[in-house]
């Protein structure tokens, strides 16, 4: 289900261009902004480690939309949020991007600036999986507010409907 602006007023709401991001540490790409991919439909997502199911069982859809659109203009993105006990471990990403076989880039939201901006603004209590999905103009089009989308499953077939309407738009 998507969010929509008169349900959640408190976060960012859709159909409104959100603040330019503010993570580091990119993977697989050069650090990227909201300006840069602007005439690109942009599907962000947040993620965490393997203690996340959520987050691993959506791991194959991301990888999927990245195949699916990439050539057709869609840039999907991974941001790292580190909710472990254990001390951050930058090297640790990077495993779990490799084994993840993300090939897009990913970058590390520390102490979650982003996250917090765009979704949690201090309530702590949602989700922090959550994808945000960007038109070509760069403004928030649809939101998953979190959990998992896997091939075969509503969410999945919604999130992949949006993809293909915005990339169909001039």
């Amino acid at each position: 289900m998507a969010i929509s602006a008169e349900q959640d007023d408190k976060h960012l709401p859709l159909n409104t261009p959100p603040p330019e991001w503010i993570v580091s540490d990119w993977l697989n790409s050069e650090p990227l902004t909201l300006k840069e991919l602007q005439g690109q439909v942009v599907l962000v997502r947040w993620w965490t480690g393997s203690a996340c199911p959520y987050c691993i069982n959506s791991a194959a859809a991301l990888n999927e939309f990245h195949d699916m659109y990439k050539n057709d203009g869609l840039q999907v993105l991974g941001f790292y949020h580190h909710k472990s006990r254990s001390p951050f471990d930058q090297n640790t990403v990077r495993e779990y991007v490799k084994n993840l076989n993300f090939k897009f880039p990913v970058a590390i939201d520390h102490n979650w600036k982003t996250l917090n901006e765009w979704w949690l603004q201090d309530d702590r209590r949602k989700w922090t999986s959550v994808s945000f999905l960007l038109d070509k103009e760069g403004v928030v089009r649809y939101i998953h507010p979190g959990g998992q989308y896997v091939k075969g499953d509503g969410v999945y077939e919604k999130i992949q409907q949006e993809i293909e309407k915005l990339l169909k738009e001039k």
